[in-house]
């Protein structure tokens, strides 16, 4: 099982503004809000997080990182600590939510070693950036989120550490407290250290984490230093602990006709309502998709009895034993009204909402080492990034 263990982390002197440093993750920005953060603040993370510029922009963000050490912008904890972090929020259907998790240096394992586990398949994506980044600044900027199939967490997360500072964001009450007492963290490692840890979001932040390390033992000749850990946040795999939405699917390069007439093997066809709030908590109810269509149609898809005989009940990997073997483009929305105005734009050749993974869909992907289809889940709220940087081992 992995190891957890405390870090002295790097933070924000106190008193500082954290509504106007901290920014969300890195891969959900776009460059417009890339521009507001950083015109709120000078000091605001993206501006080490996000570096921009041409090829010796990780070199600036790793100097940038060292001016604000030497000006105090960012001080080391005294000793290490495990961060305790918690979101407060409403969820979609009204529900007054806390979800509770923990930051430390989780073990960096093999891919099919165990104790780390992927829930889903990825898509290609570039890592160079977050590679080149993390060698110039020797740092890891931005947390893995992963879920401990291990009891107990929340339980042990309950009592109050060093409160740290709080920001409200988007409707979100996110707080951060500090554990130093040697007990408490010993207890939260064996906790986590008790069974797997499943990546929920960060699939290519903890495959970097890999590939750095590597590169690290082999310049240092050495296995023990900090880059065998990555900046992690875990939370408890449990119902009360996760917001779960759906990421929808846009399909493109594909005959509109021949779209539906393969999609009608698999699914019958009912009139629906242009889609609403109230459709999405529709679909859960009724076990639907919706299809959409450029001209404001929308369609139930209702699975047709034995189609998916022997498939998962999962929305995704319907839709890719429905698709297999067509000649189509997929590309990933999450949001409501950002799909609806991706599909009317006329950019795609139709859209299909499906329904959020259910907490017993994932407990099995873990359990039985199975990966779902990629986008098959959003966790929300997402993750701060500032409130903590954790240094890792140089290459140098």
């Amino acid at each position: 099982m992995p190891r957890f263990e405390p870090f002295s982390a790097l933070r924000y002197a106190p008193g500082s503004d954290l509504s106007r440093v901290l920014a969300p993750p890195y891969d959900v920005l776009s460059p417009a809000d890339v521009d507001r953060l950083r015109s709120s603040h000078q000091h605001n993370i993206t501006f080490v997080d996000v570096p921009r510029g041409g090829g010796d922009r990780y070199q600036r963000a790793a100097q940038l990182l060292r001016q604000w050490r030497e000006q105090g912008v960012l001080v080391e904890d005294p000793e290490p600590s495990l961060t305790i972090y918690r979101m407060a929020f409403t969820d979609a259907a009204g529900a007054p939510r806390v979800v509770s998790g923990v930051f430390g240096g989780l073990e960096v394992r093999d891919q099919g070693a165990g104790g780390v586990l992927r829930h889903e398949r990825t898509t290609p994506k570039d890592s160079t950036d977050r590679l080149d980044l993390t060698r110039a600044t020797a740092a890891n900027l931005s947390a893995v989120w992963g879920l401990s199939l291990a009891s107990g967490l929340t339980e042990a997360l309950a009592e109050p550490g060093q409160p740290l500072g709080e920001v409200v964001w988007d409707g979100v009450k996110h707080s951060v407290e500090r554990i130093v007492q040697p007990e408490r963290i010993a207890q939260v490692a064996e906790i986590i250290g008790r069974d797997d840890v499943l990546i929920a979001d960060g699939h290519h932040r903890y495959g970097v984490a890999r590939i750095y390390r590597d590169q690290v033992r082999e310049a240092s000749g050495r296995s023990d230093t900090a880059a065998e850990l990555a900046l992690t946040f875990v939370n408890e795999l449990s119902q009360d602990q996760l917001s779960i939405e759906a990421i929808h699917r846009l399909y493109a390069e594909v005959d509109p006709d021949a779209l539906r007439q393969r999609l009608a093997q698999s699914f019958d066809f009912a009139e629906a309502p242009w889609p609403t709030p109230d459709s999405l908590a529709q679909m859960v109810e009724r076990g639907r998709l919706i299809l959409l269509w450029p001209d404001r149609r929308a369609e139930w898809l209702i699975a047709r009895p034995g189609a998916f005989e022997g498939q998962r009940d999962l929305d995704g990997a319907w839709l890719e034993q429905a698709l297999d073997g067509l000649d189509h483009a997929v590309a990933y929305q999450h949001g409501l009204d950002q799909t609806l105005d991706r599909v009317v734009s006329g950019a795609h050749t139709a859209g299909v909402l499906i329904r959020p993974t259910s907490l017993a869909e994932i407990v099995r992907t873990a359990r039985e080492g199975l990966l779902m289809p990629p986008k098959s889940t959003f966790f929300t709220p997402k993750l701060l990034t500032g409130w903590l940087i954790r240094p890792t081992a140089s290459l140098s």
